[in-house]
């Protein structure tokens, strides 16, 4: 069964318009809702920088905003270290490590050189010192003690990092240490780390506020995060710099202003104020020009079909993640879903099962597509309403054959 509906100007607007127009019986015919012209913004090319890699992408929906090279292997410097202290926030938020921890600092990682959180041979450092020496003064010594803390040394952390990547889609990276220090097949793309930003953000949030610190004091020694941006630009909240000669200067970039957040990843400028400079040029274009609207919540009831053969007689149907869609602005009035529910649905059904798509559309384009998931449990019926529903259903496929 397909269906149409509209989708309204506001997120709470598109959840009632849904859960009352699309609640029909299977089989029934449904039209299109007649789509009103609106003035369309006009949407220049995306601004071209004096970058080796760049992309821009929404952090909700994942949409690609701009890109170029974006998939092109290059070393990550520092950038590294996002997955470095991603690691981290996981062991954090699955409880194997606390904040309070302290950790021994081995010979080892008071001797790796680059930048430096300024820790010294057998002190005791806790998890949380370390973590903000990671993330605002891209310590490789405390990279290295987290990594040597985690998995009892850098190479078998590499590996971690490297199953981490694979597992989070970035089949462009190949990690060979903690710091993003030179090393032969060591690399990432600009597309990779634009995801892995967006995991970051989005699955431990508690842990993101971090980033968006200007300094860092540890031993008597006040340092400054290297991002400009967070100076200059009050939306800016994160995330990373890198540089070193091979890589040039990198950073990734996050901003939210109103509900709509971006990730910007730009590798291979040729100055500290170049990568900030190109940066804000991708930001600015992507909140000028696009918003993000949530569309459905988790959970929400889209459609109630029919079910053959269970102990009740309609399904609730919805979607089990949050639904994001990124769209050029002013256009929001041509958007409809359209509902691709499994034609002949039979119990048992669990939740989670999958039984049809929900598809987005912006005029005659798909933008985007979800799962429709069933949102209960539903049990074979008994004998006799088994037998009754058979029978039901020979005459319902009867009649909706005669129709076609």
């Amino acid at each position: 069964m397909n269906v149409f509906t509209s989708i309204g100007r506001s997120a709470r607007l598109c959840l009632f318009a849904v859960v009352v127009t699309v609640a029909v019986p299977a089989g029934a015919q449904s039209t299109p809702q007649p789509v009103i012209p609106q003035p369309q913004t006009i949407i220049p090319a995306a601004p071209q920088l004096a970058a080796s890699s760049w992309i821009l992408m929404d952090a909700n929906s994942g949409r690609i905003l701009a890109e170029h090279n974006s998939d092109e292997r290059l070393p990550p410097a520092s950038l590294t270290k996002l997955m470095t202290a991603y690691l981290v926030e996981r062991e954090l938020n699955r409880g194997t490590i606390n904040l309070t921890d302290m950790v021994n600092i081995s010979e080892n990682a008071w001797r790796t050189g680059g930048s430096k959180m300024f820790i010294e041979v057998g002190d005791q450092v806790s998890v949380d010192d370390l973590l903000h020496g990671i993330i605002i003064v891209s310590g490789n010594d405390a990279s290295v003690a987290m990594a040597e803390h985690l998995a009892g040394g850098e190479t078998p952390f590499a590996d971690l990092m490297n199953q981490h990547a694979t597992r989070l889609g970035m089949h462009n990276t190949n990690f060979q240490n903690a710091t993003g220090l030179p090393a032969e097949n060591h690399y990432s793309t600009a597309h990779d780390l634009a995801q892995l930003s967006q995991h970051i953000i989005n699955d431990y949030p508690d842990h993101y506020e971090i980033y968006s610190h200007r300094t860092f004091s540890y031993g008597g020694i006040d340092q400054p995060n290297r991002n400009r941006l967070l100076w200059r630009d009050p939306s800016v909240d994160g995330l990373k710099t890198g540089w070193t000669t091979e890589a040039g200067f990198c950073l990734v970039s996050s901003a939210k202003r109103d509900d709509m957040r971006l990730i910007s990843v730009v590798m291979g400028t040729n100055s500290d104020e170049a990568r900030a400079q190109e940066t804000q040029k991708l930001l600015s274009y992507g909140f000028r020009f696009f918003e993000t609207m949530k569309l459905y919540e988790r959970g929400a009831v889209l459609a109630t079909p029919r079910v053959w053969g269970g102990d009740i007689n309609e399904l609730r149907v919805g979607v089990d993640e949050e639904v994001f869609m990124t769209l050029p602005r002013n256009r929001n009035e041509e958007l409809r879903a359209r509902l691709n529910l499994n034609p002949d649905l039979k119990a048992p059904i669990a939740i989670g099962d999958e039984v049809g798509t929900l598809e987005v559309h912006l005029g005659d384009e798909v933008v985007g597509e979800r799962r429709l998931v069933a949102l209960e449990n539903i049990e074979e019926g008994g004998l006799f309403k088994r037998l009754f529903d058979q029978v039901q259903r020979f005459f319902s496929n009867l009649i909706s054959n005669f129709t076609d």
